[in-house]
Formats: structure tokens, C-alpha cells, sequence
């Protein structure tokens, strides 16, 4: 009787701590978040990113871009040929954001082009070579009809090839996030370029930790379920990559400060 009142009354175990999130052993992840025209700021993290990775010792090292390479900053052109290139010499994989989807349905639907130049688009064929005056009081059919001329079919063969979804251990990597009520396996196109409330809102856990861009944030937001990046490069001048490795993380991050860009290491992300 002694014995069972004991084993009732016994304090309990302390739960195992929760596992925390891993990319593969011996894989090292840097994953950058919207760009949006700004090639300063990327090719300086492309230099920072390089340097690390020597610093940092030997691993199988990937760079993922979130999408949003294109639009409303003022060299959108300049990011594509760049990406394009340090694919050549690297291993760079690269999501597609539902700016490169506006870019590439805009030569289908002359509705989804009114609606690309007035969010950012205008800019980007500005830095193909079209003329600022002619976008912006010029008749959208006339530039449905040069869409083809001002952006070439080397440039948007490359935007076709984006992924949507790259997953890594315990992480999955996307442009806008996932739609908590469904699995990794069965995630709709249009969330994963898309959605902002549905999924920024859902406090409970994920099948995988989600890095993700799309929505701005004023720094790295780490919920424990997903992890924001987006720190709108654009305006902000602050262009961010979240550097995974084992069970670590770390960030990296690009400051455009008067006329000079300045690199920072931080280890803001860190789990807990």
C-alpha cells in the first residue's frame, strides 16, 4: 500500500527538452530574403556570404534566394544577371516570389501587367532599358505588345526555372509561407507566393520550421514555427540572410548607410 501511494504521489519526470531544428549534418544553408532591385546590397552579401563560408570551415554550403529578386528598386535587371551568374559558380537555389509570377503572367494577361507596373514593375522594366515617361503615361497596351523586346526570353526562361518549395532537414524554405491547415505535400502555388494572414497569424506548430519572406519586418522574426527574413530591402536598405548549420543559426546582414554598404554578424535567430 506504501509502495503504491509513493508511485502516485511521486513528483513527475521533467519533460525531454524539444528537439531543436536541424539542417543536414555537414550542410550549410545561407537563405536570403527579398532582394527587390537591390543589386548593391546583393552583391555585397554575395562577397560576405563567400567570405563565411571560407571562414567557417569546410561543409557542403548552399545559398537559397526566397524570390522577390525583381521589382521596385532600381536595378532589377542587374540582380537576375548576377543571380544567374553566381549559380554558375555555386550552388544557389531560388524560390520564386509572387513578383517574378506577376512578371511572367504579364505577358499573358494585359490586366495582371496594369497591375505589375503599379506595384513595383514599372521599375524593373525601367532597368531593362524602357523609357521611365513612356511607362508611366503610356498606354499599357502598347507596352503589352513590347513586353517581349524590353525583357528577354533568356531572362524569363531563367525566372521559369524558381522553385516553390525547397525543403532541408527541419525547415522548409518558401517566399511567402504555408497554409497551416494543409500538409508540406499539399501546399497550393498560390499560398506559397501569397499568403500573409492565415499563416502569419497561426501560433501553433508546423511540420517544419518556415523561413520565409514576403512580409516585411523591421528585423528577423523568429515565432519558433516559422522565421521571417523580409527586412524590405527596398526601403529599409537592409538586405538579410539567415545562415543555418547543424542545430545553429545566424544572420547575416547587408546595411546600405549613406553611400557605403556595411556587412553585420549576429546571431539574433538563435534557438532557444
Amino acid at each position: 500500500m506504501l509502495d503504491t501511494l509513493r508511485t502516485l504521489f511521486r513528483s513527475p519526470s521533467p519533460a525531454p527538452p524539444a528537439r531543436l531544428a536541424r539542417v543536414p549534418a555537414g550542410e550549410r544553408y545561407y537563405v536570403i530574403g527579398d532582394i527587390h532591385g537591390r543589386l548593391d546590397l546583393f552583391e555585397a552579401m554575395m562577397d560576405a556570404i563567400e567570405a563565411d563560408d571560407r571562414a567557417f570551415g569546410e561543409a557542403t554550403s548552399r545559398a537559397v534566394l526566397l524570390g522577390d529578386l525583381i521589382d521596385r528598386g532600381p536595378d532589377s535587371a542587374g540582380v537576375i544577371a548576377a543571380a544567374r551568374d553566381w549559380q554558375s559558380r555555386r550552388s544557389v537555389r531560388i524560390l520564386m516570389g509572387n513578383h517574378e509570377a506577376m512578371l511572367l503572367e504579364s505577358f499573358e494577361k494585359p490586366e495582371v501587367l496594369r497591375h505589375f507596373l503599379k506595384h513595383g514593375g514599372a521599375e524593373t522594366l525601367i532597368s531593362y532599358g524602357a523609357d521611365r515617361k513612356q511607362l508611366l503615361l503610356g498606354d499599357p497596351a502598347d507596352i503589352f505588345g513590347r513586353l517581349s523586346e524590353i525583357v528577354p526570353q533568356r531572362d524569363r526562361d531563367f525566372i521559369e526555372g524558381f522553385e516553390e518549395m525547397i525543403l532541408a532537414g527541419d525547415y522548409c524554405f518558401v517566399h511567402a509561407g504555408i497554409d497551416p491547415a494543409l500538409p508540406i505535400d499539399q501546399q497550393r502555388r498560390s499560398d506559397l507566393l501569397w499568403i500573409r494572414d492565415r499563416f502569419l497569424s497561426h501560433e501553433g506548430s508546423l511540420e517544419k520550421v518556415v523561413v520565409h519572406g514576403h512580409t516585411i519586418f523591421d528585423q528577423v522574426v523568429d515565432c519558433g514555427n516559422r522565421i521571417g527574413i523580409d527586412t524590405g530591402a527596398f526601403r529599409s536598405g537592409v538586405l538579410t540572410a539567415l545562415v543555418l548549420e547543424a542545430d545553429q543559426r545566424r544572420t547575416i546582414q547587408a546595411i546600405a548607410r549613406d553611400s557605403e554598404i556595411a556587412v553585420f554578424h549576429g546571431d539574433h535567430a538563435r534557438q532557444s
